[in-house]
């Protein structure tokens, strides 16, 4: 079972993006807003892996969901 605390570092770290703070912010800004009919795992700036492990995440409901929903309330913004 993962006990590791699950954050927006932690997620961009696991979608192979830079996870530091400072790019973190700069992502979201540079993607924000999207729009309300896009879903997040489908936006265009994913790659197939990164926009996979996103709708899994979803889908199952995983240990992810709640920082893939916070990432995407960001995003709307």
């Amino acid at each position: 079972m993962d006990t590791s605390q699950h954050t927006l570092q932690t997620l961009f770290a696991q979608l192979g993006l830079p996870a530091d703070q400072e790019s973190v912010e700069t992502f979201i800004a540079n993607y924000a807003p999207l729009p309300q009919e896009v879903a997040l795992p489908d936006a265009t700036f994913w790659n197939a892996a990164q926009s996979s492990f996103l709708h899994q995440g979803i889908e199952d409901d995983s240990d992810w969901a709640e920082v893939i929903d916070e990432l995407d309330a960001l995003l709307r913004h």
